[in-house]
């Protein structure tokens, strides 16, 4: 199948606007390259769930220099806390670095509003000389002796042509299903995460979290939190609103017959969690499928004239200490336009010419990531770790500072009491020993 005369050619399109699919438009079309970005929503960000971190500052400003002076940042991450729950406590590990302003300090991530942010980073894309079409939904590709040539969609004259292709279209990406680079996940392999946004005066929010300026907090949650369900929850500030949530694994949700939306419920009336969000209003309710199963998930990158990017490649990293997925998507969009102008400077977008794709992402630390912590997801996501241990650490912490004049108990005894009432035994502690030395320090 080719083009005929009076149909028009791209050079690259870009199916999805998310963070991958417009860095990879905006790179692209910055080289001079004729590119096309295809968004299914109303408006970029339109079908994301809106509130989350983005952990990528130094890569957005690679794209986009003093992108802090434009770009729509709700508050600059300068606390993180990772709290482990009994029904009733809570225990946090508490990091913060000082500052108050991106100029002055070096912030690992920054809040936004997704449908907010992704209309900004579309619209550079826009700028830099990218066509972007919304509402449109793309239900093929097209081929010509097996190579991918373009995309059919479901409008009058639906097919569009070029010579490569950026699949960017989510976890479930249908695009890289029907050219045959992803296979059906399991349920274990797939979170299902549920949000609220929920509005609340700023200057409440500064006094309740002690905040200053632009400072922002982000709160990660293990434990009793999500009952008997592998997963967790979590908590960001905004400007005027919080970002709140909390993530289920699909087989453990089915397993357990528990509703998202009730674990939400159950997080927000948390007595650690209530105080927090007291007073707000309800702005926003999502869901959004979440891949979290790493290296184990990641599909075959790329093919004759096609490549895939982002939640579409499974690059989202899900590793307990890492709950990172808009920086490593924005990396991979970046690799797939870099491996995409080479191949246009050079005529030759074979799945060989292609293969660089991998190399880029390698450069860039994606797969290098991913690969060093291929171990980490299938231990953090085990029973053990995501309702266990947090509930033995609380408890532990809970018994050993009571105080109700019975003698005071020291550590070790008491976590080997702990131990013993949780029926831990001391073998599956040294095999979990095993697996956070393979999954963090080798």
């Amino acid at each position: 199948m080719t083009a005929s005369p009076t149909q028009e050619q791209f050079d690259v399109i870009v199916v999805g606007a998310g963070p991958a699919g417009s860095a990879a438009a905006l790179l692209a079309a910055r080289a001079g390259l004729k590119v096309l970005l295809l968004e299914r929503g109303e408006y970029p960000g339109a079908k994301n769930v809106s509130g989350a971190v983005f952990y990528g500052s130094a890569i957005l400003n690679e794209l986009i220099p003093n992108w802090w002076e434009q770009a729509p940042v709700e508050r600059y991450v300068c606390r993180r806390d990772i709290s482990f729950m009994s029904p009733t406590t809570a225990v946090a590990l508490d990091f913060r670095c000082a500052g108050a302003g991106y100029a002055t300090a070096p912030y690992n991530g920054f809040t936004v509003l997704r449908p907010k942010f992704d209309r900004w980073l579309a619209a550079q894309a826009e700028a830099a000389g990218a066509f972007l079409l919304t509402s449109v939904v793309v239900d093929d590709v097209l081929r010509d002796n097996g190579r991918v040539v373009g995309v059919r969609v479901r409008r009058e004259q639906g097919e569009i042509y070029g010579k490569v292709v950026i699949a960017c279209d989510g976890v479930n990406s249908f695009l890289a299903k029907k050219a045959g680079l992803q296979r059906e996940f399991h349920q274990h392999e797939l979170s299902l995460g549920v949000k609220e946004v929920v509005g609340l005066d700023p200057a409440i929010i500064q006094d309740r979290f002690h905040l200053t300026g632009n400072d922002g907090i982000a709160f990660e949650y293990l434990g009793a939190i999500t009952e008997d369900v592998h997963g967790g929850a979590f908590l960001y500030t905004n400007q005027d609103s919080l970002s709140l949530g909390v993530i289920g694994q699909i087989s453990s949700l089915v397993e357990r017959r528990k509703r998202p939306y009730e674990l939400l419920e159950g997080f927000k009336a948390h007595p650690a969690v209530a105080p927090l969000v007291r007073g707000s209003k309800l702005r926003e309710y999502s869901a959004h499928l979440i891949p979290e199963s790493g290296w184990a998930m990641k599909p075959k990158l790329y093919t004759d004239g096609m490549m895939v990017a982002g939640d579409a490649a499974g690059f989202c990293l899900a590793a307990g200490l890492y709950l990172e997925g808009m920086n490593y998507a924005m990396q991979s969009g970046l690799a797939a336009a870099e491996t995409a102008i080479q191949a246009c400077q050079r005529g030759d977008f074979s799945a060989r010419a292609l293969a660089v794709y991998e190399k880029q992402l390698k450069q860039r630390n994606v797969l290098t990531d991913f690969r060093a912590y291929r171990h980490a997801p299938a231990f953090v996501n085990g029973a053990r770790l995501q309702n266990l241990y947090p509930e033995l650490i609380a408890r532990s912490m809970e018994n050993l500072f009571r105080v109700n004049g019975a003698p005071k108990q020291k550590i070790l005894p008491l976590a080997y009491r702990m131990t013993r009432q949780l029926e831990i035994k001391p073998g599956q502690l040294l095999r979990d020993a095993y697996q956070v030395a393979r999954s963090y320090l080798w």
